[in-house]
């Protein structure tokens, strides 16, 4: 039985949204990839002296382990030229796993719910979009719930492919 894992997407190197849209086809390799949000532009954070990144969230259903899934999207990342090179700093490809099922992992180099979910409007926005009412596991509060709660700030803004 696959378990539904809600990803998040960003890119701010190169052709961004080509960059998502290159990646969501290649998550197909890794499962089904059954819902995407709107792609949204953001502000970088923490590391800000780089371009601002588009970004998306995707559920995808899988029948991999959370660390195999882990170590497929590694391969992706690096499959479409991502090298880290720089902490924080600008990628070509960037894919996390935030929600996998309900599970709660604590694993050395895996984290799920991904610690800084709660935290980050540039994640939330998206993932609030497709799955408003998920609950997140250990906070138990839906992804809309978190997203209200953000402190004004960070910009986040849906990003129109057509202008």
């Amino acid at each position: 039985m696959p378990s539904r894992v809600y990803l998040s997407l960003g890119s701010n190197v190169g052709n961004r949204a080509e960059n998502l849209h290159g990646a969501l086809t290649r998550l197909h390799a890794l499962g089904v990839v059954a819902s995407v949000s709107s792609f949204y532009e953001t502000e970088p954070v923490e590391f800000t002296a780089q371009p601002w990144f588009l970004n998306c969230a995707a559920a995808l259903d899988t029948d991999q382990p959370p660390r195999e899934l882990m170590d497929g999207l590694l391969a992706l990342e690096a499959a479409m030229g991502r090298r880290r090179s720089q902490p924080k700093g600008p990628r070509i490809i960037d894919l996390d796993i935030l929600l996998y099922g309900n599970e709660i992992i604590r694993q050395p180099g895996l984290t799920i719910p991904h610690p800084a979910l709660p935290e980050r409007r540039f994640v939330l926005e998206p993932l609030a979009e497709i799955a408003p009412d998920v609950i997140h596991p250990v906070l138990k509060k839906t992804m809309h719930e978190l997203q209200a709660q953000l402190p004004p700030g960070q910009a986040v803004r849906k990003f129109d492919e057509r202008a």
